[in-house]
């Protein structure tokens, strides 16, 4: 099969999740199967074959360069797995070359360790080679080990890699952890990995492994896995086969990769080029550039997630929608901030906090509209305070205490989240009320946030979260969609930086600096943006249903040509 036909035939259905992976599996298990090549009647049987490995066995045991061992028996009729071809044996692994385990020797003799042999360990061993590279074992050393011949093969018999199978090319020792093969007749090893990484049998390892925490395949339940053996001319036909297709399926996802690399180059030079956009008229060319190219740019969920923070992004600046001229100025929504918070410190509804800092030189990263503002969080909040310390207790009902974990996706199943005591004279200081903004401050949910809105029962919120209460002049929804674009992520990591575990404390979060809109506006970005999210999110399902349907196509093409 030449490469563009390959490609013409399973470019498309390799292209999706995993795809190339499934037509690896696909090729393996019609190879496995006698469906890849085409046989030949003037090919000597696999039964002759085998009588010739008998006769190598006898003379290798004979020679003593083999132990002689107890005979596995014949393969039963009822361990066939598939029908096979004409001149095809099913035999047991273990009659087709010399099977071991291997051994470490003892750490305490530094003799033993050295450069002349290599020692393989499961995590040596990859689908691609076998790497060599590493601590081995000396002369001495592997005659208290396991000596292993080039051309064996070695697959793991233990743990959360069990399977993992390639060849050697060079003689080498190797772990107790991997059992090995080493054909008779110098039989080809490719044809033996290509058979051993085959669907088929990778399900019998599993079948026929120890149902334990971990998972382990002894010497003796791995060589009696039946294995499909070909006429030995056949078998080279079938190398040469797989190598080529093997290759091919490489080319094709060098291809794949290459195509979404330059789908991501364009989709983000077209976002950055609307982003950076400084003329009305110059915005909307790239906009329109964007809408004529939209099914290119967008046929895939990873950029809609790029789409997304673009949205985000443009809001936060002023160019997602419309100015008014009528807007009262965000400059006379901060005086009334101001003055309401003025207010509640005289009436001790609030504390006093000390005033942050002017912005200094180089800190605004754009240039806002007109009548939009530069602020802090401190500015438009009443207060930025940590949460309550308690254990979260199932049993209560009477309070519940939300924590980050309990918050999925923007949203919150309150039937799950656990109550806690909380002495009630301190539980108004932490009680969540709509309009309330959280912000995890520590580990790998940093910076992840939360809007309370109409919340139906009695919560207080965990230590670990930071809650921000907007002044009743500002717009909670607003300060959310600022809490997910990617100025607020620029600025979060930036102060979170310099430690082993990611941490961000309430004095850095009230001196975020967050562009503000007039009221007016923030509500019409506010709609913009839950309009265009929700388009987002129909997009972003319409094309995993079709990454879906694709990858359902190409499991029906793979279990028709299998089954056929």
């Amino acid at each position: 099969m030449n490469p563009e036909t390959f490609f013409d035939k399973f470019g498309m259905l390799a292209d999706t999740p995993n795809g190339v992976q499934k037509l690896r599996e696909l090729i393996l298990q019609l190879a496995v199967q006698g469906k890849l090549v085409p046989q030949d009647e003037n090919d000597e049987p696999a039964a002759v074959l085998l009588e010739k490995i008998k006769a190598e066995k006898a003379r290798l045991v004979k020679e003593k360069k083999i132990r002689k061992l107890k005979p596995l028996s014949p393969i039963e009729v009822d361990e066939y797995i598939f029908e096979i071809p004409k001149g095809w044996e099913w035999v047991h692994l273990g009659s087709l070359g010399q099977t071991q385990t291997g051994t470490t020797p003892s750490k305490n003799n530094p003799a033993f360790f050295g450069d002349d042999y290599p020692f393989i360990k499961p995590s040596d061993i990859s689908h691609k080679c076998i790497n060599c590279d590493n601590k081995g074992l000396s002369n001495i050393g592997i005659e208290n080990g396991r000596f292993i011949k080039s051309g064996s093969i070695l697959m793991v018999c233990i743990g959360g890699s069990i399977g993992k199978v390639n060849w050697i090319d060079k003689d080498c020792s190797c772990n107790q952890q991997i059992n090995v093969l080493t054909p008779f007749l110098n039989l080809d090893y490719k044809l033996f990995t290509y058979f051993m990484t085959s669907r088929f049998f990778q399900n019998e390892v599993i079948i026929r492994a120890s149902k334990t925490t971990l998972p382990i395949l002894n010497k003796s339940k791995w060589e009696l896995i039946p294995f499909p053996l070909p006429p030995l001319n056949e078998q080279k036909r079938i190398v040469a086969k797989v190598d080529q297709l093997m290759a091919l399926c490489g080319e094709l996802e060098a291809r794949q990769h290459k195509k979404q690399e330059t789908r991501l180059y364009f989709n983000s030079a077209a976002l950055d080029k609307l982003l950076t956009a400084h003329e009305p008229a110059e915005f909307a060319n790239h906009w329109q550039r964007i809408c004529d190219n939209f099914d290119l740019l967008y046929d895939n969920p990873e950029t809609v997630g790029e789409l997304r923070k673009a949205i985000l992004q443009l809001a936060v600046q002023g160019k997602l929608v419309r100015q008014d001229a009528n807007d009262e100025p965000a400059a006379v929504l901060l005086e009334r901030i101001k003055a309401e918070k003025e207010r509640l410190v005289k009436e001790k509804k609030i504390k006093k906090v000390k005033q942050l800092p002017d912005f200094e030189d180089g800190e605004l990263p754009y240039e806002l509209p007109n009548e939009w503002l530069w602020a802090r969080i401190d500015q438009i909040a009443n207060s930025v305070h940590y949460g309550y310390t308690a254990s979260a207790n199932y049993e209560l009902k009477d309070i519940r205490l939300l924590r980050i974990t309990d918050i999925q996706n923007g949203r919150v199943n309150w039937d799950n989240v656990p109550g806690c005591e909380i002495d009630e004279k301190i539980v108004e200081n932490y009680r969540l009320y709509e309009g309330d903004l959280l912000i995890a401050r520590t580990g790998g949910t940093i910076g992840k946030s939360y809007l309370v809105e109409k919340p139906t029962l009695c919560a207080v919120f965990a230590s670990y979260i930071i809650r921000v209460i907007p002044n009743s002049q500002s717009f909670p929804n607003y300060l959310k969609i600022f809490l997910e674009s990617p100025l607020y992520w620029k600025q979060l990591y930036e102060k979170s930086m310099g430690t082993g575990q990611p941490n961000v404390n309430g004095t850095s979060l009230r001196a975020l600096i967050l562009p503000l809109p007039p009221l007016q506006e923030q509500r019409r970005i506010v709609a913009k943006v839950d309009q265009l999210m929700a388009l987002c999110d129909e997009l972003e399902t319409k094309l995993k249903q079709s990454q879906t349907d694709g990858a359902k196509l190409m499991e029906a093409v793979v279990h028709q040509l299998v089954a056929t």
